[in-house]
């Protein structure tokens, strides 16, 4: 009974934008980490690798991302800087007034001071799901059908789990796999880059849902 409650009690859009903006939080710290590795050195073009050398450059493709500072230590330091401040404010703070939206502010700035693609999408879209905390209803779910309303909400701690085995193996399994197993498959890591990106959408869609349907089993809780 206590699991049941405890599942109920969770807000969607609160789990999604915590999660999901840690991981990303922590993908863009180990483009920071590659991007310091390399040194005082000018980086001639927006596009840029984090990594040139090791099992990350060899067999993830470099990890690589955009930066608008030419300089690839203070990229790099920016980059670890700024990704900190995602995973404290995903983690801590997603849950105060425009927290979702200062989330996905702090992913663009990942974005363009050199945290790769994959984590500033991940979080930006994390961002977008945290701005649903606590939000109205959105007009789509209040003009759908009840019982629609209720499958598209049932839905989301599925999609939910799945993501997230998917997230960790991203950001995390990933690394295990290069450093330890010497596991060469950038096209596999790019897949599950894409399937996060697809999933993080289902769940603010299904989050919206899921969070609507609970607050008014609460309300008719309350008032019978």
């Amino acid at each position: 009974m206590k699991s049941k409650n405890a599942l109920t009690n969770i807000s969607a859009a609160k789990a999604t934008a915590s999660i999901f903006g840690l991981l990303a939080g922590l993908g863009g710290l180990t483009h920071g980490v590659g991007e310091v590795l390399q040194g005082n050195v000018a980086s001639e073009e927006l596009w840029i690798y984090s990594w040139t050398q090791g099992p990350i450059a060899t067999n993830m493709g470099g990890e690589p991302g955009i930066t608008i500072i030419p300089n690839l230590l203070i990229t790099g330091t920016l980059t670890l800087i700024v990704s900190l401040l995602v995973i404290t404010w995903a983690v801590a703070f997603v849950q105060r007034k425009s927290g979702g939206w200062i989330l996905t502010f702090l992913s663009i700035i990942m974005l363009l001071v050199g945290g790769g693609i994959g984590p500033p999408v991940m979080g930006i879209l994390a961002g977008v799901a945290g701005s649903g905390i606590e939000a109205p209803s959105t007009w789509w779910l209040k003009h759908l059908p009840i019982n629609i309303q209720k499958f598209i909400g049932t839905l989301w701690p599925w999609i939910f789990g799945i993501a997230v085995i998917n997230g960790v193996f991203l950001v995390i399994g990933s690394l295990i796999l290069v450093y330890f197993f010497d596991f060469n498959n950038p096209q596999l890591f790019t897949n599950s880059f894409f399937f996060a990106a697809i999933s993080l959408l289902l769940m603010i869609f299904s989050g919206r849902a899921y969070d609507m349907q609970k607050r008014s089993d609460m309300s008719r809780t309350m008032m019978g």
